[in-house]
């Protein structure tokens, strides 16, 4: 029976278009994943006659199955010994498959993505609903520490290749390159345990599209690593991205420990131009609030001229007034705090574009952080979530690389086939007469009153043709 009579004993036999198509998807399930695992059987028989011509010696076959997105295909595959008598599983070896890997790169790649928007247990639920996937919320969470881990490795060679370089990598040459940054805390696993997300964005402008504004080309580095690990990856990410040598580098921070003016011009040495650095006016915002309350007031609008203004003389005289005539202890402390905070960062107070020439078309204030921040905050604060140091590491390294739209790439890097090793599994492609011999029926599954036995002789024809117009 042909696949197009099977489909059509399937809509005859199912009482809705629903329940029919519930069938299809386990119909196509079943039939590839046996397809595929059939494929890798008949390569694995033409890599082994191969590797025995080199002298290679043949030990045994065993079974593997390894879950893709479509399915999970279960094959055998040979155990073979080279000529130094190491043992080797050619096949896993061509494929790219890794000993006790039980699911394909893209399913670990898919689930840490859909895991940086969603809790373990709804990734789990999710991929349940919609694909032939099935795995535990801590399946989903070791997946997440795994890919995680290849993006901090990465940057951290990133580090090292700078360390080790006699010259600056040739980077794209910007006039203006605007940096900010700042930590989150979120939860531990032991009571009143935190750890800092350490988050920096690096942007080259603005774009507008209508009345939206966003930044141009942001680059996010985060890392709960050490304050100096994080610096040392933002000067990295920097110096392999730009050539900063003419470039004037603005930056924004709320001046905390570890944000200091000091660790901007650091990062970013290179410039000729001094770092520009400001005080972030959210934070200075934010401190105008926690000192005077919300609402307006004469006390706040006076305040907020002064800093605005610049003019140092009217700030001490309004916080001197405004002192004064406070009684309590606590409010006595807050003002005291406040005005410790703004002559601490007073020279720090200022827009950007009062000090440089040339101002770019579209330029506006800094102040980006805050809402970048929500991509930390929302996926590892939100219902009291508490995180492990590995799982807090990699989480963030996976926000990081989708943010950046690098994760991919950085994940399959070690995972695709190396340029010689492509060729020579073409040529083993080209070679096997797997689509061309006679074989048993495939699959003998029964659906309601529909059995399918299809011969896959056919299908394996239509593929051989691809193939070998492919290669």
């Amino acid at each position: 029976m042909d696949i197009i009579s099977i489909i059509a004993g399937l809509l005859k036999g199912t009482k809705s278009l629903m329940e029919f198509e519930e069938q299809i998807k386990i119909l196509m399930q079943k039939v590839f994943t046996q397809w595929v695992g059939d494929v890798f059987e008949e390569l694995d028989k033409t890599i082994k006659q191969k590797k025995l011509e080199e002298g290679w010696e043949y030990c045994r076959s065993d079974n593997r199955s390894v879950q893709f997105l479509f399915g999970s295909v279960t094959f055998k595959r040979s155990l073979m010994r080279d000529k130094r008598g190491n043992s080797h599983y050619p096949l896993d070896e061509w494929l790219g498959l890794v000993p006790h890997q039980r699911y394909s790169p893209l399913v670990e790649l898919k689930v840490a993505e859909l895991a940086s928007e969603n809790t373990y247990r709804e990734v789990a639920d999710i991929l349940k609903e919609w694909t032939a996937v099935s795995l535990s919320h801590t399946t989903v969470g070791n997946m997440v520490k795994h890919v995680g881990k290849t993006q901090a490795e990465a940057d951290k060679a990133l580090v090292e290749e700078l360390e080790i370089a006699v010259s600056l990598p040739e980077g794209k040459k910007v006039d203006y390159l605007f940096s900010e940054a700042d930590g989150v805390f979120v939860r531990g696993l032991k009571k009143k345990q935190s750890m800092e997300v350490h988050h920096a964005i690096l942007y080259e402008g603005w774009e507008t599209n209508g009345k939206r504004v966003s930044l141009r080309q942001p680059t996010v580095i985060m890392t709960t690593e050490a304050i100096q690990t994080f610096w040392d990856e933002v000067q990295a990410k920097a110096a392999n991205t730009y050539s900063l040598e003419k470039a004037h580098v603005i930056t924004n921070s709320d001046g905390g420990a570890g944000y200091t003016a000091e660790r901007f011009q650091t990062a970013f040495s290179q410039s000729e131009f001094p770092v520009l650095n400001q005080l972030d006016t959210y934070h200075v915002a934010q401190a105008i609030v926690r000192t005077f309350g919300g609402g307006k007031s004469e006390i706040k609008e006076q305040i907020r001229k002064a800093i605005r203004t610049h003019d140092l003389d009217q700030f001490t005289l309004y916080l001197d007034t405004h002192e004064s005539t406070l009684t309590d202890e606590k409010s006595l402390k807050k003002v005291k705090e406040f005005r410790s905070y703004i002559l601490k960062n007073w020279d720090r107070i200022f827009d950007w574009r009062d000090k440089v020439e040339n101002v770019p078309e579209g330029a506006r204030g800094l102040g980006a952080m805050e809402s970048n921040q929500r991509h930390i905050s929302f996926r590892m604060k939100k219902r009291g979530m508490h995180w492990s140091k590995a799982g807090a590491e990699a989480m963030v390294k996976v926000k990081q690389g989708m943010l950046n739209g690098t994760l991919q790439e950085t994940y399959l890097k070690h995972r695709s086939r190396s340029a010689r090793k492509q060729r020579s599994l073409q040529q083993s492609i080209r070679m096997s007469q797997l689509f061309k011999q006679p074989v048993r029926p495939s699959i003998g599954v029964k659906h309601g009153s529909v059995s399918l036995h299809s011969s896959r002789s056919s299908a394996m024809g239509h593929l051989s043709k691809i193939l070998e117009l492919s290669f």
